[in-house]
């Protein structure tokens, strides 16, 4: 099943939004500070997050991002090429990141790695980066005296400042190989990166677009280990904005009920009643996007559509929904043996998806 859908603008109550632990920027260094914080510089009060790679499925972005939402002005730091060695993972950033985060309305400082070390457990692998902690500061400073939107902020910086910053990426590179004695990838990978983008980002959107319908194509065949699916239902999306960005998804689950189609979002647990909060966040990043799609097109023809997120469990004994009235609940929460904590953690959940408009479930899984 292809859907289509398109956003015209977002608008997101978050709740479970954790409390950020200030820091002056006297002493900020991205590579200590937590994976999200306040940063204050004298007037200016900053939600900062960073990511640990380009890649979007790794280390819970989504949820670093999530835990900022509720400030005025974000910020997130996201290295644009992380290099795992010869023996592991070469990532590049993608278009889509960029739009999406361009869409919640979160400043993107386009980072690179200056130092790494040696990983002790293979022969050509690096560990510990190191983002160049001055350059980021002097991103911020930037952005403290910018006063368009952080969708200009970002483009602007994809048009004139990202071959800069892919030079400086594969000098550190080169001075990480040498003083680590550790293979790194051919940069042709990166020069081919930086030719394929030019200076036109549309140029950049067709190359990570490319790239996200394959990942896509071939994630749609594929169950991972974290999901535990009801039906095989898996379905792709493309989610077009009002700026014209692209959003290419894969959702866990689709349920078709006459003109209403469910938007399913599946997180699951093997061993625990929930999944981790991080699973959680992640998910309810996707909630956003889903709670702002007023309809979708299949095939051509629009139909309204409802997000849901579902939490599953073999320890689950009881469906619980969030349109289930209070006392209910409660029941409900004994039958499962939920603790206060995970009682709290679903309120705060039920208190989100009713202010969004989507579907909280949790259920019983099949393994």
């Amino acid at each position: 099943m292809n859907m289509t859908g398109k956003i015209t603008g977002i608008k997101y109550k978050p709740f479970l939004a954790e409390d950020l632990q200030t820091v002056d920027i006297k002493k900020f260094d991205i590579n200590k500070m937590p994976s999200s914080c306040l940063l204050k510089d004298n007037e200016h009060t900053f939600a900062i997050s960073k990511w640990v790679s380009p890649k979007r499925t790794r280390s819970y972005p989504y949820e670093r991002v999530y835990n900022t939402l509720n400030a005025s002005k974000k910020i997130t730091v996201i290295p644009i090429i992380k290099d795992e060695g010869a023996d592991g993972d070469r990532d590049f950033l993608q278009w889509d990141t960029v739009s999406l985060m361009s869409l919640l309305d979160v400043f993107v400082i386009f980072a690179y790695y200056n130092k790494a070390e040696k990983n002790p457990a293979y022969e050509n692998k690096i560990t510990n980066f190191q983002f160049d902690n001055k350059y980021v500061v002097s991103k911020i400073k930037e952005i403290e005296e910018y006063h368009s939107s952080a969708l200009h902020w970002n483009l602007n910086e994809l048009k004139n400042n990202f071959h800069n910053i892919i030079d400086k990426t594969k000098k550190s590179y080169a001075k990480i190989e040498k003083q680590t004695d550790v293979l790194l990838h051919s940069y042709k990978g990166i020069e081919t990166f930086k030719d394929k983008i030019g200076q036109d980002v549309s140029a950049f959107m067709k190359f990570s677009r490319e790239k996200a319908e394959k990942a896509q194509s071939r994630e749609i065949v594929t169950i991972q280990p974290k999901e535990s699916l009801s039906t095989s239902t898996k379905a792709k999306i493309t989610i077009t904005n009002y700026l014209g960005g692209q959003y290419f998804f894969t959702i866990d689950e689709t349920l078709l009920l006459s003109n209403d189609i469910y938007l399913i979002e599946a997180k699951h647990s093997k061993n625990s009643l929930l999944p981790s909060i991080s699973d959680i966040k992640d998910g309810l990043l996707k909630m956003i996007l889903y709670s702002n799609l007023p309809k979708v097109a299949i095939n051509g023809k629009k139909i309204s559509s409802t997000g849901v997120l579902k939490l599953t469990s073999p320890k689950i004994k009881k469906y619980f929904a969030s349109a289930i009235i209070p006392q209910y609940r409660q029941k409900i929460y004994k039958e499962n043996g939920f603790s206060k904590n995970q009682i709290e953690l679903i309120e705060k959940i039920v208190e989100e998806a009713k202010k969004n408009k989507f579907i909280l479930e949790i259920s019983k899984s099949n393994d």
